[in-house]
């Protein structure tokens, strides 16, 4: 059996398993989705975010990239974020990385990778800010985490530097912003930054006439 034909076949089963789990499973998802959570993650094929938080269809939007950034100009993900908060009112907006990201990785080095030096400028980027901590670490492997852990907390902030989550938190007290690293040795989810609605950033991304 070609790869591809099992896919199929586990989603008959699947399919199948809801159905007797529950006849209404899919007729329940037929007219709308309210999920509660947006969640912004890596790319990476083992972080999918509906396995590893024990959602269901229907819990959690999802939007991925390489390395889980928040680009200012990235429309792909700034159209997810204006429909999560916007239309679907979610409360939680969750930017997850993984220790030992392969995007990270690619960042630190300086071998000229074509279209995705672009991409991983923004890695750089956050590597600069946090340079004098970072060059302190000898260990490989330990500044990729710390990077991985500054590259989300990062991220986080560039959330709520967008008018979509400042005009949320004006109006509705949400969504709040949340930075989470995934453990691929143990499965974990780590907490390790939070920014509440309401919370004050640099006044220079502030918008007065949302």
């Amino acid at each position: 059996m070609k790869s591809y034909e099992k896919i199929l076949l586990e989603n008959k089963a699947w399919a199948r398993e809801s159905l007797l789990n529950d006849p209404e499973f899919f007729l329940k998802m037929l007219d709308t989705q309210k999920p509660e959570f947006l969640w912004i993650g890596c790319s990476d094929s083992r972080v999918p975010a509906e396995t590893i938080t024990g959602m269901h269809p229907g819990e959690i939007f999802v939007h991925r990239n390489i390395a889980n950034l928040v680009v200012h100009n990235d429309f792909n993900l700034l159209s997810v974020l204006d429909y999560a908060v916007e239309v679907l009112h979610v409360k939680h907006i969750i930017v997850c990385g993984h220790y030992g990201c392969g995007g990270v990785k690619a960042a630190l080095n300086h071998h000229n990778m074509g279209i995705i030096n672009k991409w991983l400028r923004h890695i750089k980027d956050v590597y600069r800010i946090h340079q004098d901590e970072l060059e302190q670490i000898t260990d490989e492997e330990t500044k990729v985490n710390q990077l991985v852990e500054f590259n989300v907390r990062e991220q986080v902030m560039n959330l709520a530097k967008t008018s979509i989550v400042q005009k949320a938190w004006k109006y509705e007290q949400r969504p709040h912003l949340h930075g989470w690293v995934y453990s691929l040795s143990n499965g974990i989810l780590k907490s390790i930054f939070d920014m509440p609605p309401g919370t004050e950033i640099d006044t220079i991304y502030q918008y007065d006439d949302l």
